[in-house]
């Protein structure tokens, strides 16, 4: 059984003090396409097809373009509560695959926006080899992703070493259908034992279903019978279990990192989040492709989803913490050091006391209010690694990134 701890809301002159939110799932470089793929392509239109924009869009990037567009993203995290992310990133190389000179150059423009903001980071470069569980070779626009185990050993090894009280350096496989059985195998030998490792697993039907007929087991089940998954690792997605693979994820110490947002506008499916809750499973939240950049919205849309698919209320509960707002708190709270790899204890949110919304808050019913009544935001003050980062809900950043991001976006989309 997964141990909670109860979150408690300190009232103090500032505000509403609570402890910060580990984001758990980003691709920075997506934010410059969120609300440009919201057009149909096809009558099917799925992951699938928006996967094909992804590409076009990811074939822009260079690394200024992905500094500025990760500063901006990094500026709306911390304004919005989050005080560490989980960076899973692939778009390694030039857009023909050779390496850039050095070749940790677009992660080099992820530390440096982390740097610049002062979000905490936890980089997760990305092994990504293949095109399907059949082996396949990547494909053209897929090119800039790939590396060959040495190669991607020697790039995780410069990172790592440049490890500090803000940065932690862990290990992403992008999916079982793009890392063979042997590479995956090799990379887990190598790694440092305390390495975070991060996966996509079972976020799509198809994919479950093509890892069955290739692989001979539901994606989760194959990789709790063939990785030695414990606490330090986090699934990705993980939308469709069964009951045995919900077990073995529970008795493994993995987090299971949920980003509702995206998952809805993918249509990927509900996660069953009160069989995982009833079998003590950990799990976090992320924002992923960042169509919303919000905790709110994420942790709101995950009970709204359970409501809708039972038709009853009140979902996320647990006999400790009645509050839905207090139990999705805690669970975010205490998956947060397993998935990053920090100990963040001391970074914090400060919530705006004299906002018409928490008008008459208690500490019992602060959560709640902040995360299911209304639109407004609430974060007054950030504070992360003994640094206050938002002051008056705005990060001392705010117009310069939004400039950066806005000349970034012109080179992004020009034709």
């Amino acid at each position: 059984m997964h141990d909670v701890p109860a979150i408690h809301a300190a009232r103090t002159s500032a505000g509403w003090r609570l402890p910060g939110i580990a984001n758990l799932h980003s691709h920075a470089f997506q934010r410059a396409m969120a609300g440009l793929a919201e057009v149909q392509t096809d009558p099917a239109d799925s992951f699938w097809t928006w996967r094909e924009t992804m590409y076009r869009m990811a074939g822009r990037f260079d690394p200024d373009t992905l500094r500025a567009v990760a500063t901006q993203l990094y500026v709306e995290m911390l304004e919005a509560g989050y005080t560490t992310v989980c960076e899973f990133h692939y778009v390694h190389h030039a857009l023909d695959g050779a390496p850039y000179a050095p070749a940790s150059a677009m992660a080099d423009a992820l530390i440096d926006a982390a740097r610049a903001t002062g979000i905490r980071l936890t980089l997760l470069p990305v092994l990504y080899m293949t095109g399907g569980f059949d082996g396949r070779p990547l494909g053209e626009r897929q090119r800039r992703f790939g590396h060959d185990v040495d190669g991607y050993l020697r790039m995780f090894a410069d990172l790592h070493a440049r490890q500090d009280d803000t940065l932690r350096v862990g290990c992403a496989l992008h999916s079982l259908r793009a890392v063979p059985a042997d590479a995956m195998h090799a990379v887990l030998a190598a790694l440092p034992a305390d390495a975070r490792m991060h996966i996509h697993i079972a976020e799509q039907v198809p994919e479950v279903d093509e890892c069955i007929a290739l692989r001979g087991a539901r994606p989760v089940a194959w990789l709790l019978d063939n990785a030695p998954v414990d606490t330090r690792w986090t699934l990705v997605h993980a939308t469709h279990l069964d009951a045995a693979e919900i077990a073995g994820i529970v008795r493994s110490g993995a987090t299971v990192a949920l980003c509702p947002t995206t998952e809805a506008n993918l249509g990927d499916g509900l996660f069953p989040l009160r069989d995982y809750l009833n079998a003590g499973g950990a799990w976090g939240i992320g924002s992923d492709s960042h169509i919303s950049v919000s905790p709110v919205e994420e942790l709101r849309w995950l009970e709204y989803g359970q409501r809708l698919v039972t038709q009853r209320r009140n979902i996320a509960v647990a006999a400790a913490t009645p509050s839905v707002g207090a139990t999705l708190f805690a669970g975010v709270q205490a998956s947060a050091a397993a998935s990053t790899g920090f100990d963040a204890h001391d970074d914090a949110v400060v919530l705006d006391a004299d906002a018409p919304l928490l008008a008459g808050a208690t500490k019992d019913d602060v959560l709640d209010r902040w995360l299911f009544a209304g639109n407004r935001p609430l974060v007054r003050e950030v504070h992360v690694a003994g640094r206050q980062v938002v002051a008056d809900g705005r990060h001392a950043l705010h117009a310069d990134a939004a400039r950066g991001y806005a000349d970034a976006m012109q080179r992004l989309l020009a034709d």
